[in-house]
């Protein structure tokens, strides 16, 4: 489970361990305008295509209130969200959520059932003890006595929720932690936001996760690139940055990796992506995982759970559920590609060429 956590825009560092770099969006034409910020402890840009003469600092104030709404709700950074104070709320006590929220928290809770536990909203006790979490910063490794005590906690299962109510038990000890789902929920929300305002082109990006919707002109695709994992090595990035290069047509892409939020430990690194089932960090090959879908959230959530079932298991996952996604997995001292049917079958409709 990832534990990048939903932070104030003061807070410091990436929201999430994200990877998809926008391409060419970034350059300013006359018909393309380009509003940026922060929030969640990361930044956001929306670029629009078209004429937006009078019409950027309205349209940046609405998406700032969409995600501002999405923090206000679902950071465990921020001590007075919903997400907060529910997880201090006192055993056997029903808390009402406002509806962004309750809708987040469903999709987390069918996520959780449909995956075994792979991805578990309960997981933030876990996340707080690896060094992950809000309340900590000392990476350590945590006694198997702890761990185990933490697992007591977690438990999708535990949580009873009344959609119709909208409102959720805490049973005791719960600790919900939606920093793998809420951030794609946000970028969806800004690009709801967006089409309510009549505007048909754009690409949304939150700490690298993004959205398109429409042309960037007429004729062309939103292009996006996928980070080369080994990009930080100065030979590599100056020959490829890049993994692969994708056009997005109405969709989502949501990108995850094993090389940021870590700590080596006796020799050994341990990765912030939390297997709710062990309470251990992940142990496999998976380098990076790349999910397409048509929502931010779903791509967000299924990247996530992914990466807690490994290679085998994560791709016959996404088979079975039709998910458009690339792993890239260790051999060694070399990165290989793994996809899936969807996947493979995205590139072969847009012509891409595989990566150098």
């Amino acid at each position: 489970m990832s534990a990048a956590l939903l932070r104030g825009a003061a807070g410091a560092g990436l929201g999430a361990c994200l990877c998809a770099i926008v391409l060419s969006a970034c350059a300013q034409a006359p018909t393309r305008t380009r509003l940026n910020g922060k929030t969640m402890g990361t930044t956001w840009s929306v670029t629009l295509s078209g004429k937006s003469a009078g019409e950027g600092e309205r349209l940046r104030a609405g998406i700032e209130r969409e995600l501002d709404r999405v923090v206000a709700q679902m950071s465990t950074f921020e001590r007075d969200s919903d997400l907060s104070r529910y997880n201090r709320a006192a055993a056997g006590t029903w808390q009402d959520l406002p509806e962004e929220f309750a809708n987040v928290l469903g999709a987390a809770l069918a996520q959780a059932r449909d995956s075994g536990g792979a991805f578990d909203p309960t997981v933030g006790p876990l996340v707080e003890l690896w060094g992950f979490g809000p309340g900590k910063t000392v990476h350590e490794v945590p006694s198997v006595q702890a761990i185990e005590t933490a697992r007591a906690r977690i438990g999708w299962q535990r949580v009873e929720f009344d959609p119709q109510r909208r409102r959720v038990l805490q049973p005791g000890g719960v600790h919900l932690d939606l920093s793998a789902i809420a951030k794609g929920y946000g970028v969806d929300q800004v690009a709801r936001y967006l089409l309510s305002e009549g505007r048909a082109d754009f690409l949304v990006e939150v700490g690298g996760e993004l959205r398109a919707h429409g042309e960037r002109a007429p004729g062309e695709h939103w292009q996006v690139a996928i980070e080369n994992p080994h990009a930080s090595d100065e030979a590599v990035s100056s020959e490829q940055p890049y993994w692969r290069r994708l056009a997005l047509v109405d969709q989502a892409v949501a990108t995850s990796g094993d090389y940021r939020h870590t700590f080596e430990h006796a020799g050994r690194m341990y990765s912030h992506h939390i297997d709710p089932r062990s309470g251990w960090p992940v142990e496999h090959r998976i380098a990076q995982v790349t999910t397409i879908a048509d929502g931010c959230m779903q791509a967000d959530s299924m990247g996530t759970t992914i990466m807690v079932l490994g290679p085998e298991a994560g791709l016959a996952y996404a088979q079975r559920h039709d998910m458009a996604v690339l792993l890239l997995v260790h051999e060694g001292d070399h990165l290989v590609e793994r996809m899936s049917p969807a996947f493979a079958a995205l590139l072969a409709r847009q012509g891409a060429v595989p990566p150098r």
